[in-house]
Formats: structure tokens, sequence, C-alpha cells
């Protein structure tokens, strides 16, 4: 069996692709961009994935700040949240953390609604955010002591695990996995991606620490909204 829309060779009983991530159970439906309500006024349609291969930072970055400004107060929250919370137990919880903020984007596009709980739905899924979020800082270290250049190209490679373990509900070692077969596609693109969030967050951090509170968001934002073009959100009932 190959996958439907990039090819690669799966098991017959696999419902997503190891490589790119999509389903193969159904296609998924077309509608209007996202933000935009339907005729009877529920929850918004999503767009089906677009396909592309490559990065395009500039629009992922703008859209990401087009979503948090539209609900700056709970965002900003979140962030604020989110630092005390790694400040008092740092690395263990930074994992589940971040899928909570996958979470809290991901529910503002599908529903406008986002709020300061969103965050703490990550823990429902504690031990794979935890092992990814250990195996990621593992093989990053390893590549900045290579050299800063493939510390970076690594950390591009499993960005969007988290999203592929909220969504997908796949395990850490799958969806970092699936994430890889995103961004193997455009390593300089993703790369780059990557860098023009770490630039914005170090912004963020001179501006007295409280851009932070901003530029937080922003990355996860951002990258939510590359995997929605990448990829498509699959399981709407558990946002």
């Amino acid at each position: 069996m190959t996958c439907r829309y990039c090819g690669a060779e799966l098991s017959p009983d696999v419902k997503f692709c190891s490589s790119c991530g999509r389903s193969q159970e159904q296609e998924p439906a077309t509608s209007p961009p996202w933000g935009e309500s339907s005729a009877s006024g529920s929850i918004p349609p999503l767009p089906p994935a677009t396909g592309q291969t490559s990065a395009q930072t500039g629009r992922w970055i703008s859209d990401g700040w087009q979503l948090i400004t539209s609900d700056w107060l709970q965002f900003v929250l979140m962030s604020l949240v989110l630092l005390v919370i790694n400040g008092c137990i740092p690395f263990v919880l930074s994992g589940p953390l971040a899928a909570g903020m996958h979470i809290a984007c991901i529910r503002k596009m599908m529903s406008n609604k986002a709020e300061v709980g969103d965050l703490f739905k990550g823990f429902n899924f504690f031990g794979a955010a935890l092992l990814a979020y250990l195996v990621i800082a593992v093989f990053s270290f390893v590549g900045f002591l290579l050299c800063i250049i493939p510390g970076l190209v690594v950390a591009a490679m499993y960005q969007f695990t988290y999203l592929f373990i909220v969504d997908k509900k796949m395990d850490f070692w799958e969806a970092m996995q699936a994430s890889h077969g995103l961004v193997k596609k455009d390593y300089f693109g993703f790369t780059l991606f990557l860098l023009a969030l770490i630039f914005i967050n170090i912004a963020g951090a001179l501006l007295c620490f409280v851009g932070l509170l901003f530029t937080i968001p922003l990355l996860f934002a951002a990258t939510t909204v590359a995997y929605r073009d990448l990829v498509q959100f699959e399981n709407r009932e558990n946002f």
C-alpha cells in the first residue's frame, strides 16, 4: 500500500501516513478559508490541505500574528502561565504545555474560541509530549555540539511533533517521524522558518521580557498555521 498523497510505502492497516501525516481513510472536504463562518453560523469549516511542500515563512507568521491578536488577552495570559510553570518546574512540563498551546491555537482556528484552560489540555498527552520533548532536546543538543546549523536543522525537523501528537493521536516517535516527513521536503525553508521565530522571540526578550508574552504564542500559532496548510486537522471533535 502506498500513500495516496506522497507515495510513501505503508502497511495496509495504517490510518495515517508516517511520511506526510495525512489520513488514508477519507478525502478532506473542500470548504472556505478558516475564519469564515459557515452559512448556518456554526463552527467555521476548515480548508483542505494545500499539498504544498515548501515553507512560506512570511505568510505563516503573518497569519499566526493575526490569530493571536484576534484574542490577545487569552494568549498573553497563556504565555504568562507557561513562563511561570516552566520557571517553577523546568523541563518536565514543557512538552505537555507546548501541546496545550497548540490545542489553543487549533481551537481558535476551528471555533474562534481559545481559553487559558486549553493550555492544560496538553496534559491529556503527557507521556507522549514529555518523551517527545526529551528526545528532541537530546537530538538538538547533539546537533548543536557538532555545529550550530545541524542543531537548528534537527530542531526544525521536529517542530510539528506536538501537533501530530494532539491531532493524529500519534505516539512520540511516530509523531517525530511524521514531522520529519514534512520538513525533509524543504530543510532549508523550514529551518529559516524556525530561525525567524527564534529571532522574533529574542526580540521579545530584549523588550524587558514583556514582548515574550506576544512572541511565545506567535511561535505556536505560526507553526499551527503551517501544519494546517501542510497536513490539515483530522480530529475536529477533539477540540
